[in-house]
């Protein structure tokens, strides 16, 4: 058990120190929801944020206002409206916005200099008025127009941390409010950063929340852990019918601010559901666009940030456009690694100890998958006639069990055995009976064997044989 327990941690050490190799100096974009700085777990996140910078990644950091701008205008009686997620005020209110919105901004840096990392916030926004469409004036409401890219690339290589207020500028000076989740979109794509995260209270991607795509990998709290484009649409499909707040105008005024801080439950739920597919859909245009990966993170658990940069699976929900995890035919240099892989089913008497050398003359009869350069998993498919073939070695990592790999492994063999023409496929098991029978494999009789691998039968083992029929 003590040396289960050491594997696991070396492991997990593994990961880390490949990750902190991976990422150094990759530019990574964090949107932070304001309500994450009244919360007891805001300290948490910064001092995540100083270690994630400390491991060589260059944060940019986009505070949301939202709630802030909230309570000073219902302080000062200014009335609001909202459109399509965008805040209507008069001129009057842009001064109390400006002053919300560097509030924050101030909060967080000051934050960061109790973790002795030197932030600057900057006016690096050029904005322009949104107008008036469709008949409605949106005011002091603003669209992006530039990004200075230079300055914050320039930022960046000094080794401090830029802060982007909710605020842009026009030519003249004229300010803006816009949008923070657009913001952090478009600063990465303007970067073309690796990552973009979306730290937001209570965001999670579950059948909590939403209607979840047939068949969609699942982690073992019930979360999406990952999600291509395709997958992305799948999902945004099958929450379509969910309605937006953003359809209507929403008027409110000082006098309203006790209702709109006491509305249910439901409401609730229904805005939160709202705001995180407004940020999925982000975060695929942002994909398809040059950055690498979007993470939607619950800033409600203690170290999302670093768990989803530095582990396979993470803690949130990732949106990617290149290839995060891939099955491939084994090569020499994976062989360790899958000499580890395995090394936990033997103990357990689900495999045979296989050698280095077993491996290597097996070579071309192995796949691996492989996840964010870590090999998670891996099979063979041993011919043994121009009829049958075996599947063995079918290995997952336990930490990626919950999201597919094993059936994607088993479906790429069987593939390939049809393509080959052969007969039928068999597997041999003894612990694993069911999980291949819920594949379509039925017992059989050992007898069926081909007689090379029926001599290595072993009565004493007692492994049941299950086969699958491709004609």
């Amino acid at each position: 058990m003590e040396e289960d327990a050491i594997f696991t941690r070396a492991e997990h050490i593994r990961d880390v120190i490949r990750y902190i190799g991976r990422f150094k100096d990759a530019a990574v974009v964090i949107y932070l929801d304001d309500h994450i700085i009244d919360s007891p777990l805001w300290v948490n996140h910064i001092r995540d944020i100083s270690l994630i910078h400390e491991a060589g990644l260059r944060v940019i950091l986009v505070p949301g206002a939202y709630k802030h701008i909230d309570k000073i205008l219902a302080d000062n009686n200014i009335p609001w409206e909202r459109k399509n997620g965008c805040r209507i005020t008069t001129e009057e209110a842009m001064p109390l916005i400006k002053t919300a919105a560097f509030d924050v901004s101030n909060i967080v840096m000051t934050s960061l200099a109790g973790e002795h990392l030197t932030a600057v916030i900057g006016n690096w926004v050029r904005a322009r008025a949104k107008g008036v469409i469709d008949g409605v004036d949106y005011g002091t409401s603003g669209e992006i127009d530039k990004i200075d890219d230079d300055t914050i690339r320039t930022v960046l290589s000094n080794g401090f941390i830029p802060i982007f207020p909710c605020i842009g500028w026009s030519l003249s000076g004229k300010p803006y409010n816009i949008s923070s989740i657009q913001l952090a979109s478009q600063i990465a794509v303007h970067i073309q950063a690796d990552k973009l995260f979306f730290l937001v209270p209570d965001a999670e991607l579950s059948a909590k929340y939403f209607t979840l795509p047939k068949g969609i990998g699942l982690s073992p709290e019930g979360c999406i852990p990952a999600m291509n484009l395709e997958e992305v649409d799948e999902f945004l499909n099958a929450n379509k019918d969910k309605k937006t707040a953003d359809q209507s105008l929403v008027k409110i005024s000082s006098s309203d601010e006790k209702k709109t801080t006491d509305r249910s439950l439901d409401e609730t739920q229904t805005a939160l559901k709202e705001h995180i597919l407004s940020i999925v859909r982000l975060g695929k245009t942002a994909c398809t666009q040059g950055v690498t990966r979007v993470h939607v993170l619950n800033s409600s658990l203690n170290g999302t940030l670093p768990c989803e940069i530095f582990s396979d699976l993470g803690s949130g929900t990732m949106i990617y456009a290149s290839n995060y995890g891939k099955l491939r035919p084994m090569e020499r240099s994976d062989i360790a690694a899958v000499l580890t892989l395995i090394q936990p089913f033997v103990r357990k008497g689900l495999l045979l100890p296989r050698t280095e050398e077993q491996l290597e003359n097996q070579l071309h009869d192995f796949v691996v998958y492989e996840l964010d350069g870590g090999i998670r998993a891996c099979s063979a498919l041993h011919i043994y006639d121009n009829k049958q073939a075996e599947i063995a070695a079918v290995a997952v990592d336990e930490t990626c069990a919950h999201i597919g790999i094993g059936p994607k492994i088993m479906d790429y063999l069987i593939t390939r055995a049809k393509q080959l023409s052969l007969d039928s496929v068999f597997v041999l098991t003894t612990q694993t009976t069911d999980w291949f029978e819920n594949l379509g494999f039925k017992s059989n009789d050992i007898n069926t064997l081909p007689e090379k691998r029926k001599a290595l039968w072993s009565p004493n083992r007692g492994s049941k044989l299950l086969r699958l029929k491709l004609k």
